[in-house]
């Protein structure tokens, strides 16, 4: 079958690149940062770009194997949403949410110069680049175009905080930032959907979305999606070091949760290609397409982070912080309004789908490069073993 021919191919890729790049989680043997990252992630965080592909995989032979699929999951759904798949979604943004440290935000709040900073290149910059991509790469192709401006308009909340840690950031400040962007989110995210997909495209003279987006769906999906687990997150912080306390929150409670991030997410791809099968197979040029702003996207951000960051003088963990969080994307959220707000077969759904398959090898690819072109830019950079 062609479909698992392609994927045997990117598997086996995907393990030759595996054997020619040496090792990121090597610990610095010098000038250790002010807030150390962990020595070792774990096995399922390690590998989480492998999961990832094995989880396309498993949806592109379900969608073969399995033709009634399609239609049992959208048979159980409200609204436009189907529940097996909000339930990931669900699953999947909680765990990070939880792991916000909430009382350090006031403290680095009073740094104006990285609010300031992080505020402009995530809620200005950011979806302004990804507008003017989209319509760059895309403009024949509305629907993945829409799809793109969506994940442009989702801030990092999650996986950001594996890339900080793994290149050394700063984690209170990343924590901060993360903590930020999912209040932004909540507040903001509907207001720039409407902005960016109706709003400038005429005034630039360009089409709008379709009469079927509509400004409330995305403020009620932005809501439920990113809502209930920042909620849930707040809530479990709050009370669990208050019943018990934050050492037990931290090394008994979370550890313990941390995997239903990456069951949620696995868990949602494997569904997402399963009903997405059928067009990934049959329009690999568009998929291609989607994937190459993406790329621009991820790599432009992060490099603008940096050198402003550096350019304002702060240090090698701050500025790496800045980069990561300009960098990420909230591909949960992103996948969970595309399919709240189009359907789960919509090419918005597809191109929210492709976000995560680009994003986690190039955020890692970008580990690696800033731990060699760090010490090479900041006094204060941790050098590291090869």
């Amino acid at each position: 079958m062609p479909q698992i021919r392609n994927t045997l191919y990117i598997l086996i890729i995907f393990d030759i690149l595996r054997k020619l790049v040496p090792n990121p989680l090597r610990t610095p043997v010098e000038n250790p940062p002010a807030t150390p990252p962990s020595s070792r992630l774990s096995f399922l965080d390690r590998w989480l770009a492998l999961w990832i592909l094995l989880a396309m995989a498993a949806g592109l032979l379900l969608s073969n194997l399995v033709p009634g699929l399609s239609n049992a999951l959208e048979a159980w759904k409200v609204g436009q949403v189907s529940v097996p798949i909000a339930i990931g979604l669900l699953v999947m943004m909680y765990p990070p949410l939880a792991k916000v440290r909430y009382d350090k935000s006031a403290q680095l709040l009073a740094d104006q110069r990285l609010m300031i900073v992080s505020v402009v290149l995530n809620w200005i910059l950011g979806p302004a680049l990804m507008f003017a991509l989209a319509w760059i790469f895309v403009p024949d192709l509305p629907e993945f175009r829409t799809g793109l401006i969506i994940v442009g308009l989702a801030r990092c909340i999650a996986m950001v905080l594996i890339w900080n840690d793994l290149a050394c950031g700063d984690r209170d400040a990343a924590a901060t930032l993360v903590a930020i962007n999912s209040l932004f989110q909540v507040i903001m995210f509907g207001v720039l959907g409407w902005f960016y997909l109706q709003i400038l495209p005429s005034w630039l003279g360009l089409p709008t979305t379709s009469a079927e987006f509509s400004f409330w769906a995305i403020v009620s999906s932005v809501l439920v999606f990113l809502g209930i687990p920042l909620l849930l997150g707040f809530l479990s912080r709050v009370l669990g070091e208050h019943f018990k306390s934050r050492t037990w929150y931290e090394q008994k409670y979370l550890p313990k949760i941390s995997p239903l991030a990456l069951i949620g997410l696995l868990y949602t791809i494997v569904l997402l290609f399963a009903l997405q099968g059928a067009r990934i197979v049959e329009q690999p040029s568009a998929v291609a397409r989607v994937a190459l702003p993406l790329l621009a996207y991820f790599v432009l951000m992060f490099f603008l982070g940096l050198l402003t960051s550096r350019a304002l003088h702060m240090g090698y963990a701050q500025s790496t912080t800045v980069a990561f969080t300009a960098a990420g994307n909230n591909f949960e959220l992103a996948i969970a309004v595309c399919i709240g707000t189009f359907g789960a077969h919509s090419g918005q759904a597809l191109a929210g789908t492709i976000g995560p398959l680009i994003e986690v090898p190039v955020l890692i690819a970008l580990v690696y490069v800033l731990r060699w072109l760090g010490p090479k830019l900041f006094n204060n950079a941790p050098t590291f073993e090869r």
